[in-house]
């Protein structure tokens, strides 16, 4: 994001052990805080009634499941053969990414719309936006979308296979727990009383917000807009 990775994957020689690991760790605890992924699971958990820590903990971490393993999948070829995507398909998994988080939005304001995130006194039994299967599924979009910008990255780097491997996969698991930890920050937050009752009121500019990166991100993708990813 705006060359942070790549500043910090020049701090790494290539061939120390514990060096590339501690590499492999930032990248993956820092990746969660990309724009995309932001606009992503703050919509994913704040369109759901269960905003709680543990359901948004829940819901990050199967998000986070299905985007590390298509970035591990895509990732793994550039490692080994440095055999990339081809640009069509890139862009298509980039416009992709766009319109999940578009549609997330949608659904966000669509449930603001119908008043399903009013805050009652009594008691509703719980209701899913999202369940955690469609969290993986929206992560496995999400996963394929800049997969080729992480390997080159490692490659950059790390010149044994193996090596090069084993970094890809301790970021890919560390990508999963930044953004079951992010889901949760965000669903503790959500979950206070005094924000859940203030939540409708700034829901319509959350969702607005969301929709309008949503569009410009798949624009960007197009080269119809600036793209800065």
């Amino acid at each position: 994001m705006f060359g942070l990775d790549s500043w910090i994957a020049s701090f790494s020689d290539g061939g120390t052990l514990a060096l590339v690991c501690l590499i492999a760790i930032v990248l993956g605890l820092r990746h969660a805080t990309d724009p995309d992924h932001l606009a992503a699971v703050s919509t994913l958990i704040a369109g759901t009634r269960e905003r709680a820590t543990g359901a948004a903990a829940r819901l990050g971490l199967s998000w986070g499941l299905g985007h590390a393993s298509t970035l591990f999948a895509f990732g793994l070829p550039i490692v080994l053969f440095q055999r990339y995507l081809p640009h069509a398909a890139e862009q298509a998994a980039e416009v992709a990414v766009g319109v999940v988080i578009a549609v997330l939005a949608v659904s966000l304001l669509v449930r603001w719309r119908r008043g399903q995130l009013q805050v009652h006194s009594h008691v509703h039994p719980p209701r899913r936006a999202r369940t955690p299967h469609q969290a993986f599924a929206i992560g496995l979009v999400h996963g394929m979308g800049g997969s080729a910008g992480v390997g080159v990255l490692l490659l950059a780097t790390i010149h044994d296979r193996g090596l090069a491997i084993g970094a890809l996969a301790l970021f890919a698991a560390c990508t999963v727990l930044s953004m079951a930890l992010l889901s949760s920050g965000l669903g503790f937050t959500l979950g206070r009383a005094r924000v859940r009752s203030a939540f409708p009121a700034v829901a319509p500019a959350l969702g607005l917000l969301s929709l309008a990166f949503g569009v410009w991100y798949a624009l960007g993708a197009l080269n119809v807009a600036p793209y800065y990813f």
